[in-house]
């Protein structure tokens, strides 16, 4: 039986002549051959390539967020291209061991040929941030104000068109709001967490003032800690608390998305909430990974240059480390783990909306 297509020659489809012969090392073109830039350029050629692919997983999952209904059959194609984009940010930090190979000393053979080319113009790392919902303001100064050139106006370009629409923080925090199980008959969650909060942090407070081994001094660092535990609780469930601490700065989720997050956090062994859990928990992988990725870079950078300045012009390993904290992104649902309450004290559902969250069909 002949096959509808013609045959395919594996270099040809790959395009290996363009792709093998993009590597121009500046040492050589100067008369200076430095043997390990080679090792640089097909690193970060590589970075690049699993970029693109995050980019494509990416806008994918953008795609599928973008409807007014998300269809719950596409939970689980969002988890499965968030898992592979996972993937691809451990073989990046992975891949920080192969460059770590080349010494400082190497490095410097043919480091000054590059100013000022930096990873910093890296338009597709960019984009990523942005895409997954990083704010412009969060930046390092640095970030926002680019030195000129060619492939920053491009970057700048390319990021004022990502910015123009919605990110998936912001269309993940959409679906949230549309939740429908916030509000059920005879569901009195709320009422219910609020008492079994009040329970728990009683049972703290009573510890702590009661535990012998504890110095004065121990007990009321460990009192103080309870307060603002206790404040975070109030804030949760105090809507006007909650906006405020938004306008702030100190949230960034809104307040009703941030009960909806909550709610499927506390009933993930529902089998209608299982994969938003499994969702939001990659979404915390994915930024944690981001942060791991940053903080390595930044230790490699320190490395290997010390406390000089970046090719780019920044402040070298200071400026990367600024950027492992300020540039996370889901933060809102790493801290859900403080308003989590043991399963033995959660609320009863009610048997409506137990159905309703268990797939229930009566029997014909």
């Amino acid at each position: 039986m002949n096959k509808p297509y013609p045959p395919v020659d594996y270099a040809a489809y790959l395009r290996l002549d363009l792709v093998l012969a993009s590597q121009s090392p500046k040492s050589v073109e100067y008369g200076r051959p430095a043997h390990d830039e080679m090792l640089f350029i097909v690193v970060h050629q590589v970075y690049e390539l699993w970029f693109k692919q995050v980019l494509h997983e990416l806008d994918s999952v953008l795609m599928l967020f973008r409807q007014d209904s998300v269809d719950e059959r596409n939970i689980g194609v969002a988890i499965s291209r968030l898992d592979r984009i996972t993937e691809i940010q451990k073989l990046l930090i992975e891949q920080l061991r192969v460059l770590q190979t080349m010494t400082p000393l190497d490095f410097l053979d043919f480091r000054d040929m590059l100013i000022p080319a930096s990873g910093f113009q890296s338009v597709q790392f960019r984009l990523i941030e942005t895409k997954l919902g990083l704010q412009a303001d969060r930046r390092v100064p640095f970030e926002r104000s680019p030195a000129e050139g060619t492939p920053l106006r491009t970057l700048q370009e390319a990021q004022r068109r990502a910015a123009e629409e919605p990110s998936l923080f912001t269309l993940v925090e959409q679906w949230l709001e549309r939740t429908p199980f916030l509000e059920a008959r005879g569901f009195r969650f709320w009422s219910s967490y609020r008492e079994a909060v009040d329970a728990m942090l009683k049972g703290d407070r009573l510890t702590i003032e009661s535990t012998p081994t504890l110095s004065d001094s121990e007990r009321q660092s460990q009192l103080l800690e309870l307060a603002a535990t206790e404040a975070s609780f109030s804030a949760l469930l105090d809507e006007a608390t909650h906006d405020r601490l938004v306008r702030e700065g100190q949230r960034r989720l809104s307040h009703r998305a941030t009960l909806a997050a909550l709610l499927i956090h506390l009933y993930r062994d529902q089998p209608i909430l299982h994969l938003p859990f499994r969702f939001l928990t990659l979404l915390v992988d994915v930024d944690e990974l981001l942060a791991t990725w940053r903080y390595r870079h930044a230790l490699m950078v320190h490395r290997m240059i010390g406390t000089k300045i970046g090719t780019g012009g920044s402040s070298g390993h200071q400026y990367l480390r600024q950027t492992v904290e300020r540039n996370r992104i889901f933060s809102d649902f790493f801290n859900l783990s403080t308003f989590l309450i043991p399963r033995a004290t959660l609320p009863p559902l009610g048997e409506d909306l137990e159905r309703r969250l268990g797939f229930y069909y009566p029997r014909e």
